[in-house]
């Protein structure tokens, strides 16, 4: 691509790249009440969101012009953007800055401002609100401070081919200030295999123009615009630009632009791809600071002693290593005694695993008890060379260690590209011996030139010509990968956030070729009469660039294949955009199917890019299949919403999984992921599995005979907090934001739950309640129930705000006073140490104070809550709350004796032990159930007195802002904090554990379902051998990329037979019992003696009565199967999983032996 305009007489003689002291001014936005479109504020009970508009700003700069419009769209420029934090000002910016940077020690606050203000030069004076409603996944990933520096970064992408278009699309929904999307050149056919904004239609007109539109439509609080305008120093500096991306430029041009970019402090990456290779080049100038180099959360831990001496060593309560680093930094909070160390930063030394030391402690206090040591990060300065110097000498990233040499391979490759484009006037013929031979040529005579020595001994002739052969090719997979990776560069080079990539950086993917043609000569027999056989297009088509690589026949094949993609969320959406570019399933034949479950919302829209604000609430699935049909018409694609469960399997049947050629997992748990997965190994198809959690990724190939499964490895549990720990004894915040998680469903969700079951039914709410449950349960959802519907429940809102006063004293003054009075602050153990030491941190009671905050916000959530459970209109006017609250009288306490409160988990296990015993002895006696089942209803609320009262239960919704729950969370699990003088957390690190909220960004979305896809081409290559594949494990914010072969299956052995997972006894004909054994007995040598399916018997000979054996001997299996099962084979159901034990012919016993599919219909 040019960065000239087609027909311009500028050149870059005539253009210097000059600094210049014009700037553009910001764009004037108008704000407007606009009550038109308020379906969804009705809808998801949201309030009305303020709404804004972007006046249009024409913007001259040599002789193009650039539309400045917020939507970069005239027709659209009334489209409403929602703000739902603040309105905003001229510049974009929040008039109310409310946001709470974490608490950090001066020193290295200071330090992050000063590297941060040195690194975005246009940062406002004022820092805009970000939208956590729409960017709360992101958030977790990048932080607040990232955040904010990011929208107010005005970010270049010149290039918009598929790469291009790629980052664009990644960039703007991280939430940048402003993007220009550059191009000068016009659409062609070679553009539509990856360019997925772009169609036949737009053939002749300028790549920049067409793009604006949709991807204006990505993120409204982006100032999205387009340009073919020459690009040069002023351009630049008119624009204001941070970060300058180049994509697919003449190398003369990322020479000259580089050098400019290096010189006038804009930070500038190169990102090319050529066929299965691409290039990502940073430079991000001299004193870089990284203030978060690996983008994990600071390492907590609890003190349990520090010496008072000269080394000053730190003991912690942890059986595992600590994992400080030594040199690191830590800080302390809570010590009690050595408060010297208190919110002061120490360089440790870490002379074990399990201590580490900070210095002389001998003028300080002497250590008691409490307290936490929090992991200090520290910015680290990098500086960077730019484009031209690198040439010479390269830093780069190696990202497949089994190809240890191509990064070097490929750093000449990409320089000889237009070395010979220049001395032949035209690029590489694809797959032309002749053409690669001088393009060998050209690179080993760079590989020696202007050095002493070559740049590489290993200078492979075989992965040079491939290059060459392909080069011309352009593929959506690797744009997916490459701009996935690209566009985390440029969101580091404005934040600061994470380790940029030092350089250079190559990636390859010739494994994707068929296995004879990727592998040198030397392995692979002849590769020339098989490459010969591929027929490569004769004529333009919207496949043309991948048909360059691949041929003809291959596209047929892509085209016919059928392919099931589970979960349509920020994978699913990626991949099947991936999909349309390929043309799979676009072909006679061929088919897609995708399933969802799932609805839109609006924190989907940040990552799941085939969604807008107007499909909010619609299904996932349908869509986006709605959406790449767009991208690509000839794509044959069905939507499901129904899950792939165990209950669907009438929906997702034989037939519907024998027609597949594979399947891909774009799921968020481990659970639906090792369903689907035991469905591949059954029906034997291939499977790629993959995830995300913020800046990592992962994919896992599962092919059929070759690999082992997904569900073949687990990774360890989360450790589990015990449960005393929760109850009496929390010592981090994340122990009481689980104990809030817990109360307020045990509040306002449960016992309404229970209450609704007996106003429908109380009979049987009884007999369940005593069949299942064990007398501390029983009693506790009777009182559930007579609290929820007696006559104390409130009948107006004023009764609520009492009932919530009372709560406050019953959590957070009653029960620790009645702690402290079981186990007072001076407390001795039996074996005399202190019993408030080590975990155990000492609470003490909090007084309610009308004025604090915090307790405030504990009434008027708690307040809401339960007057929405019985229908009564809540309010959320703060002073009249507290002005009723401050009437309320609440008796004093006097704790009791003889309350029991368990020290630890044992004790509790003993507890309920003892309790399940006493259940079991009362079920032992005949006729107990029922009579305690009356018993139950006996203390229950007489029902006629109650069918009159409404009763809804809350349904926990993290996502809601305006519900409540996160508000009761968020001051329930910190004033159980201040209790035990934990340091407290903000809403978005409560919101983020409560909700179980896992870390996403578009960023790594994009690059792994690119290396999906990629996988996917060698499924439809239908390689055999296990090298071909390709694992991966990925963290951007390292950046540290891992492949690997997939796992072979684990091998067993029968009667000297191998077999694995994927191996089977396939019996087809619904026969006899008779018949089944001696089929084994005459194919297999098996005698089997006992077979079942799953936990039911259908054939053991020692425990069958000779009467009843010989009657099953002669019946089908089918018939058998029914009968000891108690229930009906569903007519979905065409075949049976059957377990064997068995013997040899000579009655030797075979342990282990494959499973039998035992197909009947």
């Amino acid at each position: 691509m040019s960065t000239t305009p087609q027909g311009s007489t500028t050149t870059q003689n005539e253009t210097p790249l000059t600094s210049t002291t014009n700037t553009v001014p910001d764009q004037d936005y108008l704000l407007t009440d606009d009550n038109t479109d308020c379906r969804r504020s009705e809808a998801f009970d949201l309030p009305k969101s303020k709404k804004f508009r972007s006046s249009t700003s024409l913007i001259s700069n040599g002789s193009e012009t650039i539309n400045m419009s917020s939507n970069g769209n005239n027709a659209n420029l009334g489209e409403a953007m929602e703000h739902t934090n603040g309105s905003m000002n001229c510049n974009g910016n929040s008039e109310n800055n409310n946001s709470q940077a974490t608490q950090q020690t001066a020193a290295t606050s200071n330090q992050m401002a000063d590297g941060l203000q040195h690194q975005t030069s246009t940062t406002s004076s004022k820092t805009p609100e970000i939208d956590e409603g729409l960017y709360s996944r992101q958030l977790y990933v990048m932080g607040k401070e990232a955040m904010h520096q990011l929208a107010n970064a005005h970010v270049l992408i010149s290039g918009m081919r598929g790469l291009g278009v790629e980052i664009a699309k990644n960039i703007i929904l991280g939430g940048a200030k402003a993007v220009i999307i550059h191009d000068c050149d016009k659409v062609d056919y070679a553009d539509l295999s990856s360019q997925y904004y772009f169609s036949e239609k737009d053939i002749g007109q300028n790549r920049a123009s067409v793009a604006n539109k949709q991807l204006s439509e990505l993120n409204s609080y982006v100032n999205v615009s387009c340009s073919s305008a020459p690009l040069d120093g002023t351009f630049l500096q008119e624009n204001k630009i941070n970060v300058f991306v180049l994509t697919d430029a003449d190398f003369a041009e990322q020479v000259s632009l580089g050098d400019y970019c290096h010189s006038n402090g804009i930070k500038f990456i190169v990102a090319n791809t050529k066929g299965l290779f691409g290039q990502i080049f940073c430079d991000f100038g001299k004193n870089f600071n990284v203030l978060d180099t690996n983008g994990e959360n600071p390492l907590t831990q609890i003190v349990t002693e520090i010496s008072h001496d000269e080394s000053g060593a730190v003991f912690m309560s942890t059986d595992t290593r600590h994992g400080f680093e030594d040199g690191s930094y830590v800080t302390f909070h809570g010590v009690k005694g050595m408060t010297e160390v208190n919110d002061r930063e120490f360089k440790i030394a870490v002379p074990s695993p399990f201590t580490f030391t900070i210095g002389d402690t001998r003028n300080f206090g002497v250590y008691e008890s409490g307290g936490t040591v929090t992991e200090v990060k520290k910015p680290e300065s990098v500086n960077f060379r730019s484009f031209s110097e690198s040439l010479q000498e390269p830093e780069m990233l190696i990202c497949d260690f089994s190809k240890m040499s191509m990064p070097v391979n490929l750093h000449l490759a990409f320089q000889v590209l237009p070395r010979y484009q220049k001395q032949y006037n035209s690029l590489p013929k694809p797959w032309n011996d002749a053409d690669a031979e001088k393009f060998y040529e050209l690179a080993e005579a760079l590989n020696k030139e202007n050095r002493e020595n070559p740049l590489t001994d290993e200078l492979n002739k075989h992965w040079i010509k491939l290059f060459a052969k392909t080069c011309t090719g352009d593929l959506c997979p690797m744009q997916a990968v490459i701009g996935g990776i690209a566009a985390q560069e440029a969101m580091k080079a404005v934040t600061g956030k994470f380790m940029p990539i030092r350089q250079f950086f190559y990636f390859d993917a010739i494994e994707c070729l068929p296995e004879d043609v990727f592998q040198s000569p030397t392995e692979a027999v002849t590769t020339t009469e098989n490459k010969g056989s591929l027929r490569f297009p004769t004529k333009k088509s919207r496949y043309y660039s991948q048909e360059i690589v691949f041929g003809e026949d291959f596209q047929k094949a892509l085209g016919e294949t059928k392919y099931f993609v589970v979960g349509s969320g920020a994978i699913g959406c990626e991949m099947l955009k991936n999909f349309a570019m390929m043309g799979l399933g676009c072909g006679e034949g061929g088919h897609i199917y995708v399933t969802d479950m799932d609805s839109i919302e609006k924190s989907n829209l940040n990552r799941q890019f085939l969604f807008r604000s107007w499909d909010i609430g619609k299904m996932k699935s349908q869509v986006a299949s709605e959406a790449v049909k767009h991208m690509n018409p000839s794509m044959n694609i069905r939507a499901y919403v129904d899950g792939v469960l165990p209950e669907t399997e009438n929906i997702y049947n034989d037939h519907f999984f024998e027609r597949l050629d594979g399947v891909v997992n774009a799921l968020d748990n481990v659970k639906a992921r090792q369903y689907v997965d035991r469905r591949c190994v059954y029906y034997q198809k291939p499977l790629v599995d993959s995830g995300t959690l913020g800046t990592k990724a992962s994919v896992q190939v599962v092919v059929p005979f070759l690999t082992e499964s997904y569900s073949s490895t687990n990774d360890p549990p989360d450790p589990s907090v015990p449960m005393c720990t929760l109850r009496n004894f929390p010592n981090l915040i994340e122990h009481t934001i689980e104990w809030a998680r817990d109360n307020f469903a045990g509040l306002f969700t449960i016992p309404a739950q229970q209450a609704e079951e007996f106003i429908r039914s109380g009979k049987e709410f009884a007999e369940r309640t005593s069949k299942n449950h064990s007398e501390y349960d029983k009693n506790e959802i009777i009182d559930n129930v007579k609290r929820i519907l007696g006559s104390e429940r409130p009948k107006a809102f004023t009764d609520c705000i009492k009932w919530s006063r009372n709560l406050f004293e019953q959590q957070f003054h009653n029960t620790i006073a009645q702690l402290l009075y079981n186990f007072p602050r001076e407390h001795i153990t039996s074996k005399g140490d202190r019993f408030w030491s080590g975990n155990k941190r000492c609470p003490h009671v909090l007084k309610f104070d009308v004025n604090n905050k915090l307790h405030l916000d504990f009434i008027v959530a708690a307040s809401n809550l339960l007057a929405h459970m019985y229908h009564i209109e809540g309010s959320r006017d703060r002073q009249a709350i507290a002005q009723e609250v401050a009437k309320v009288h609440v008796p004093e306490f006097q704790p009791k004796s003889g309350v029991t409160i368990h020290e630890n988990d044992e004790q509790l296990k003993a507890e309920n032990e003892r309790q399940k015993n006493m259940n079991a002895m009362r079920k032992g006696v005949p006729g107990a159930s029922e009579s305690e089942a009356d018993l139950i209803l006996a203390r229950l609320p007489n029902r006629d007195d109650i069918n009159h009262i409404k009763i809804r239960a809350h349904e926990f919704e993290k996502d809601d802002d305006t519900n409540f729950h996160m508000d009761y969370i968020a001051a329930t699990a910190n004033l159980r904090a201040e209790n035990y003088e934990i340091q407290t957390a903000d809403r978005s690190k409560i919101k983020r554990i409560a909700g179980n909220i896992i870390p996403a960004i578009a960023t790594t979305t994009a690059m792994v379902t690119g290396l999906v896809c990629l996988e996917v081409y060698k499924f439809i290559q239908k390689h055999k051998r296990i090298e071909s594949f390709r694992n991966a494990f990925v963290n951007l914010a390292l950046p540290f990329f891992g492949f690997s072969e997939p796992v072979p299956p684990k091998r067993q052995k029968y009667l000297g037979k191998d077999f694995t997972l994927w191996d089977r006894f396939d019996v087809k004909g619904d026969m006899t019992l008779e018949e089944l054994i001696e089929y084994f007995k005459r194919e297999h040598k098996l005698v089997p003696n006992m077979i079942s399916a799953g936990m039911s018997v259908i054939y053991s000979p020692h425990f069958m009565r000779k009467e009843s054996k010989a009657q099953d001997m002669k019946r089908k299996i089918s018939e058998l199967f029914e009968t000891v099962t108690r229930s009906k084979i569903p007519a979905h159901v065409c075949s049976l999983t059957l377990d064997m034990l068995c013997d040899d012919l000579e009655g030797n016993d075979v342990e282990d032996v494959p499973y039998i599919k035992y197909t009947f219909r």
